[in-house]
C-alpha cells in the first residue's frame, strides 16, 4: 500500500509491537502527530511535559518490561532535550529507540529554523543512529533500529527523519517482529576452565549484575548457588534479580553496599561476575580489588572485559548458555566455613546498624520509612528513584518481591530521571509505583507532576526532603571540613501546595505514625500523591567506601 513517511513510520512501530510512545509534538513532527492521531486506536501516545520526561518515560518503560522503549521529539530544542534521557539509557543498557524529526534535507547544514546535527550530537551516547533521507529506506531502517537496541548489549538507538521524508510517499509492505541478533557460543574449552576454577573455590561469591537482572536469570543464580554452596551479591543494576529473602543473598556490594556483601566480596577466593561491568562505584581502588580472588566475567560485550578489572577469564557470548553449561557441569560441594564466616559477617553488620539506629535522635529515618514501604506497599509494586541518598537508602532497605521491580538510573546517574520513569512503567506494567526521590533531585523535572495527573498515574511520591543536597553534603562533611558550599538549599518550597497547584494531593509526615497513615491513604487512593518526608540533614548513608579507597577503609559510622 502506498503511505506517507510519517505513516510508514506508525505502521512499523506497531509491527513491531510497539504499544506506547511518549513525546512532545513541534513543527518538524507534525506529520508523524497526524499518523498517531490516524492509528490511534493502535498506538497510544502519552504527552509528556517535556522531551527530557518523555525520555525518561520511555527508559522506565523499559526497565520494567525488558520491551523497547520508544520516545518522539521534534527537530533542533526538542531533540536536544532527549539527550540527558538517551545517555542515562546508554549507560545502564536500556534498549530505547529516539525517533526525532528534522528540517527537510534541502535545508540540512544551512542553520534552519531548529536545525541541529542530532546524530552527531547523540553519536557517542547511542549504540547507532540513523539518518534517513530516503523514504525507501525507512521501514527498513526502523526495523534494523529496533534490532540493534535489543541485540547483544543493549541500548539505546535513535533515527533522525528530515520533514520531506516524513511528508513523501511510498509503498509500505508489513513485516514481522524483528528477532534479536543471536550471541555467539562460547568455546567448551572455556567452560571447562571456568568449571575447573569453581570446582577449586573454597569462598565462591556469584556477583550478579543488570545484565544477569535483564535476562531474569536470578532463580538458575539461586539454584547454582546452593550447588556450590556460594553467597550471591549484586551491583547496584543487579538490585531485585534475587529475592532479598533468599538466605545466601548479601545484597548490594560497592560504596554504598551492604557491609557483608562488600566484606565477602573482598575475601573471596573466587568471584563469578554475571552480566556486571565491575564499575568504580562497585570496586573501589582497583589495585586493592579482591586481591585474593580468582575472576571469571560472563557478558556479552567483548569491550566489558578486563575494562575496569583483570579477569583470570572471560566468557563473551550468550549469557544464559554459558551459564547453564558451567552450572549443569559443576558437581555440587558444601563449603561450611565459608558460611561460617558470612554469618559473622552478618551479625557485624547488624551490630553496626543497631549503633547507628540507637544514636538516631530524629523522629523519622529512611530505615523507618522503608520498613514501612515494605510493610505496606502492594505485591509487584515498581519502585523508581532519583539519584542521590534517597536512592541508596533504597538499595540498602527496599525489598523487591520479583525482578525488574526497581527503575533507577545506575551508570549516569540523571537527577530528575525518577518522575518520568515511574509514569513510563506504570503505563507499561499497570503494577503499583512508588517514586523515591529527595528534594533536589525532585525539582528538577517535577513539571511531569501535570503528566501523572493528566493520565491518572497513581504514583506514590515518597519525597525525602532534607532542605540539602544530601549526597554531595554528605562528601562535604566527610571529606571537605563540613564546608558546605551550595548544598543547603533553604528554598521555601511548599510541596504539598505544589502538588495541588497540578492537581494532586498531599501531604507532610513527620513521624513513623504520620507516615505510615500518609502512605497507607496513598496507595489505597489509586492517584497521585506526594508525600513531604521530613528527615533530619545530617542522616548519613553508611557504610561508605571514601573515593579512591579499598574495602579496608570502609567506613561503618561517623
Amino acid at each position: 500500500m502506498i503511505l506517507t513517511g510519517a505513516q510508514i513510520l506508525v505502521r512499523t512501530l506497531i509491527e513491531q509491537g510497539v504499544t506506547d510512545i511518549f513525546g512532545y509534538p513541534g513543527g518538524q513532527v507534525i506529520n508523524i502527530y497526524d499518523a498517531l492521531y490516524e492509528y490511534r486506536a493502535e498506538i497510544n501516545h502519552v504527552l509528556t511535559a517535556h522531551e527530557q520526561g518523555a525520555a525518561h518515560a520511555a527508559d522506565g518503560y523499559s526497565r520494567a518490561t525488558g520491551k523497547v522503549g520508544v520516545c518522539l521529539a521534534t527537530s533542533g530544542p526538542g531533540a536536544t532535550n532527549l539527550v540527558t534521557g538517551i545517555a542515562t539509557a546508554m549507560l545502564d543498557s536500556i534498549p530505547m529507540v529516539a525517533i526525532t524529526g528534522n528540517v527537510p534535507c534541502s535545508l540540512i547544514g544551512k542553520d534552519s529554523f531548529q536545525e541541529i546535527d542530532i546524530t552527531g550530537v547523540t553519536l557517542p551516547i547511542t549504540k547507532h543512529n540513523y539518518f534517513v533521507s530516503d523514504i525507501a529506506q525507512l521501514a527498513d531502517t526502523l526495523r534494523e533500529a529496533f534490532a540493534v537496541a535489543k541485540s547483544g548489549r543493549p541500548g539505546p538507538v535513535l533515527v533522525d527523519i528530515p520533514k520531506d521524508v516524513q511528508v513523501g510517499k511510498y509503498e509500505y509492505e508489513p513485516k514481522g517482529v524483528v528477532e534479536k541478533t543471536p550471541l555467539p557460543t562460547v568455546e567448551e574449552t572455556l567452560i571447562e576452565q571456568a568449571v575447573d576454577l569453581i570446582s577449586q573455590a573454597k569462598r565462591p561469591y556469584i556477583y550478579v549484575g543488570g545484565g544477569a537482572a535483564g535476562l531474569g536469570m536470578g532463580r538458575a543464580i539461586v539454584e547454582f548457588a546452593n550447588k556450590i554452596d556460594a553467597v550471591i551479591g549484586c551491583s547496584f543494576m543487579g538490585l531485585s534479580a534475587v529475592p532479598q529473602e533468599n538466605e545466601r543473598f548479601l545484597g548490594m556490594q560497592g560504596m554504598h553496599g551492604h557491609y557483608a556483601s562488600s566484606m565477602a566480596q573482598n575475601e573471596a577466593d573466587l568471584i563469578l561476575g554475571i552480566g556486571v561491568r565491575f564499575s568504580d562505584r562497585a570496586t573501589g581502588n582497583v589495585a586493592k580489588f579482591a586481591k585474593q580472588s580468582k575472576i571469571i566475567q560472563l557478558d556479552p560485550d567483548c569491550a566489558e572485559i578486563n575494562k575496569n578489572v583483570r579477569v583470570d577469564l572471560g566468557l563473551v557470548g550468550d549469557v544464559c548458555d554459558s551459564f547453564s553449561r558451567i552450572a549443569k557441569k559443576c558437581e555440587a560441594k558444601s563449603n561450611p566455613a565459608w558460611l561460617a564466616r558470612v554469618n559473622r559477617l552478618k551479625e557485624e553488620e547488624a551490630s553496626f546498624e543497631a549503633e547507628i539506629a540507637a544514636a538516631n535522635q530524629a523522629p523519622l529515618s529512611p530505615k523507618q520509612v522503608f520498613e514501612i514501604i515494605n510493610a505496606e506497599k502492594k505485591a509487584g509494586t515498581v519502585i523508581a528513584t532519583d539519584v542521590g541518598q534517597h536512592q541508596m537508602w533504597t538499595a540498602q532497605y527496599a525489598y523487591f518481591d520479583r525482578p525488574r521491580r526497581i527503575v533507577s538510573s545506575g551508570g549516569l546517574g540523571t537527577m530528575g530521571f525518577g518522575l518520568g520513569a515511574a509514569i513510563g512503567a506504570y503505563t507499561a506494567t499497570k503494577d503499583p509505583v512508588i517514586l523515591i526521590t529527595g528534594d533536589g533531585s525532585f525539582g528538577m523535572n517535577l513539571n511531569e507532576l501535570a503528566t501523572a495527573v493528566t493520565y491518572k498515574i497513581p504514583v506514590v511520591i515518597v519525597l525525602m526532603n532534607n532542605g540539602v543536597l544530601g549526597m554531595v553534603r554528605q562528601w562535604q562533611t566527610l571529606f571537605f571540613g563540613k564546608r558546605y558550599s551550595s548544598t543547603v538549599l533553604e528554598r521555601k518550597t511548599d510541596f504539598v501546595a505544589l502538588a495541588k497547584a497540578f492537581g494532586l494531593d498531599g501531604c507532610v509526615a513527620e513521624t513513623p505514625v504520620e507516615f505510615r497513615k500518609a502512605f497507607q491513604g496513598a496507595v489505597a487512593g489509586n492517584k497521585p500523591f506526594v508525600i513531604d518526608v521530613r528527615i533530619d540533614k545530617d542522616e548519613m548513608v553508611l557504610p561508605m567506601l571514601p573515593p579512591g579507597g579499598a574495602i579496608s577503609d570502609i567506613i561503618t559510622k561517623i
